[in-house]
């Protein structure tokens, strides 16, 4: 299946450290192959981070690797097993419709995972075709990169690869395998599946690769410390989705990574009009999962992780829970003083106040109550242009307004230092919905790249506040239908 030659060209140096897991954790799969493989979406700065010629992946060759037709040297083909709460509801998952090409040792010595995404079924297909469609590629290629440019720490896309085959969904739609690159693909549901269907000695050799892994600097109470700093990069993690105005939609706890990674782009967007009940996912009818309720939502999901470590925290059950609990509840402060701080950037505040709240509360409140654009609402304080918003002209805001000038007045910084700092902390551009869906519509029915790839050097980035920018800051036109996304990644 390989060609030795031209797959060492590529700069493969690929490990396969999961495997050493007990095979309770992972299935070995052989590829499923395509047949007419097209590379439409590349992302060279990644390759050559690492170590990759993107050259040769580009031929016809790498393309073979990056859709499962042939395996790199060193490759020992994989899906993972993992469990979930999904919406609530506990349930046995796996990589149905992906494959663990291997882990990539990088120039730099960093250890990532390899991913094809729609590379065909697995045994945790569950009766699925195991391939995605080009759509929610190209869409998670899209959020990925920007979350990554916006300083969120996310998984990437290094590929898009049409398979020149169509699945079925509610219609024909045109094939893809995405190559996504993670610090890992451990989750929350694949300590879940360790608890419910392994042994104290699978949670434990679980628990030993995840600190080997992500926490190698852990002390003798290493168990403890995993499920520390676990909460601790998960509560900064969704700090920064809040204040970008992200909203995931599907935070399972098959979607928690224990590297603190954002991890599967399905029916994810940004907010426009400002509002913590806002919700995209055509299947969170609930709104289980909106903006508002994500730090709450992380919160019950880590609690599901700490349950999978009971039997390492402590010997004595009450004395594992109670270990347990009084960990998990520092989240609410941990993500609560990550999202203080940054709202505190965002209007150009360096100090620390107790009046610091009450401020950013008003401001927001003031937002809901005139459907201001969240985004914008902050680039219009940064660069004071009041003027094209409803809400500045309003005594509430006036008011606001005196407030917070004589807040920063109070600080020793000026104005100067305030503003680069509102500059850093506000982005220019995020990926509008609309802007999104005209480029996915562009490729997936006119085969033109042209706008995703504009879209794409756009978002890049989104703190440079450049005149190029100006025009995909405009939010969508109003509707009457509410924007939906669909979890078809």
């Amino acid at each position: 299946m390989t060609n030795g030659k031209e797959i060492a060209k590529t700069g493969w140096n690929l490990d396969n450290s999961f495997a050493s897991l007990p095979e309770l954790f992972y299935s070995e799969i052989t590829p499923n192959p395509v047949h007419s493989p097209k590379l439409v979406m590349f992302n060279s700065p990644l390759a050559a981070s690492l170590g990759l010629n993107d050259q040769v992946l580009k031929s016809d060759d790498g393309i073979a690797i990056l859709t499962g037709n042939r395996v790199p040297e060193g490759s020992m083909p994989l899906a993972q097993a993992y469990a979930g709460h999904q919406f609530g509801n506990f349930t046995m998952l796996g990589d149905g419709r992906a494959l663990l090409v291997g882990e990539q040792i990088t120039p730099q010595g960093d250890r990532v995972d390899i991913q094809l995404k729609g590379s065909g079924r697995t045994p945790y297909s569950r009766g699925g075709d195991g391939r995605a469609a080009l759509g929610p590629m190209l869409r998670e290629y899209i959020i990925s990169e920007a979350m990554h440019a916006l300083g969120i720490p996310t998984t990437r896309s290094l590929s898009v690869v049409t398979t020149g085959e169509s699945i079925r969904r509610e219609t024909e739609l045109p094939g893809a395998i995405m190559t996504r690159v993670a610090s890992s693909h451990l989750r929350v549901g694949t300590f879940e599946y360790a608890a419910n269907w392994g042994e104290k000695e699978d949670i434990q050799a679980l628990a030993d690769y995840a600190l080997q892994r992500h926490y190698p600097d852990a002390g003798p109470d290493g168990y403890h410390f995993l499920l520390q700093e676990v909460i601790k990069r998960q509560a900064a993690l969704v700090a920064k989705w809040q204040l970008v105005g992200f909203i995931h939609g599907v935070m399972n706890t098959d979607n928690m990574t224990i590297s603190g990674e954002t991890i599967d782009y399905g029916p994810c967007a940004f907010m426009d009009t400002y509002d913590p009940k806002t919700v995209f996912s055509s299947i969170d009818i609930q709104g289980r999962y909106a903006y508002g309720n994500q730090p709450g939502i992380a919160g019950w999901n880590l609690a599901r992780f700490a349950e999978t470590l009971l039997p390492l925290l402590h010997e004595n059950k009450e004395e594992a829970l109670k270990l347990a609990q009084d960990t998990v509840s520092n989240f609410k402060n941990l993500y609560h003083s990550s999202w203080l701080s940054g709202m505190r950037a965002k209007l150009g505040i360096f100090n620390e106040e107790t009046e610091d709240m009450p401020l950013i509360e008003e401001l927001l409140d003031m937002m809901q109550k005139y459907r201001a654009d969240y985004t914008n609402t902050f680039l219009a304080l940064t660069f004071d242009t009041h003027e094209d918003f409803i809400l500045f002209g309003t005594p509430e805001f006036v008011q606001w307004q005196d407030q917070w000038q004589a807040r920063l007045s109070r600080q020793e910084e000026n104005s100067a230092a305030s503003h680069q700092l509102m500059r850093d902390s506000n982005p220019a551009v995020i990926p509008r919905n609309h802007r999104v869906e005209a480029a996915l519509e562009a490729a997936e029915k006119q085969g033109d790249y042209s706008v995703i790839n504009k879209l794409l050097t756009i978002l890049a980035n989104p703190y440079a506040h450049t005149a190029e920018q100006t025009e995909y800051t405009t939010p969508a036109a109003a509707s009457t239908q509410p924007y939906q996304t669909f979890c078809g990644t």
